[in-house]
């Protein structure tokens, strides 16, 4: 079965702990991305990313470019807008990050966040959801080197990364019993 790095179009081996950055770092180094080419990236509409900016979800591109940060965003709503609607991806965003238009609050920068989003992905893959204290655990070691702004924001970040992880198993198994599914409506075979 094929792997996507989450939120994104591009085949990866999401077990490779270093899979986010392979792809983030070469995208940046001569600055940021035009918006045709987070559409190739994402599988998003112009307009969605548009709407997304003027809604406040994101800060707006400057001179026309979106920074890894905002390209970070962009890849975390895209990844749970199949699990959760998209005032609820916001309330969890909100919650370890203040406005989402404004960075100069985020307790956690997208690009760090997202890079530990994708490592705990990786160790998801072929296993079954762990319980809520392993998870728990697995979001707190993923943070070992984040340097907490402000006393709280660790937990605050960690447990949010807790729901991030729990909705995206949660559009796994809707993917799986959709597939399940249509196998039911396909003509049955008698041998």
């Amino acid at each position: 079965m094929k792997q996507y790095l989450p939120g994104t179009t591009v085949e990866t081996e999401l077990s490779r702990p270093d899979a986010a950055d392979a792809l983030l770092s070469p995208l940046f180094l001569t600055g940021g991305l035009t918006l045709s080419q987070v559409v190739q990236l994402t599988g998003l509409e112009t307009h969605t990313i548009q709407n997304w900016v003027k809604r406040g979800f994101l800060s707006p591109p400057q001179h026309k470019k979106y920074s890894r940060r905002q390209f970070c965003r962009i890849l975390i709503i895209n990844m749970l807008k199949d699990a959760l609607q998209l005032d609820k991806i916001c309330k969890l965003l909100s919650y370890f990050n203040g406005s989402l238009s404004d960075e100069s609050d985020d307790l956690i920068d997208d690009s760090y966040l997202y890079t530990c989003i994708v490592r705990l992905v990786g160790r998801l893959e072929g296993e079954a959801m762990p319980d809520t204290a392993e998870l728990e655990q697995w979001c707190s070691d993923a943070l070992d080197g984040y340097g907490e702004p402000c006393p709280g924001a660790r937990t605050r970040v960690s447990r949010s990364m807790a729901v991030i992880l729990t909705a995206l198993m949660a559009a796994r198994y809707r993917q799986e019993a959709e597939s399940l599914l249509a196998e039911l409506d396909a003509p049955a075979v008698l041998k």
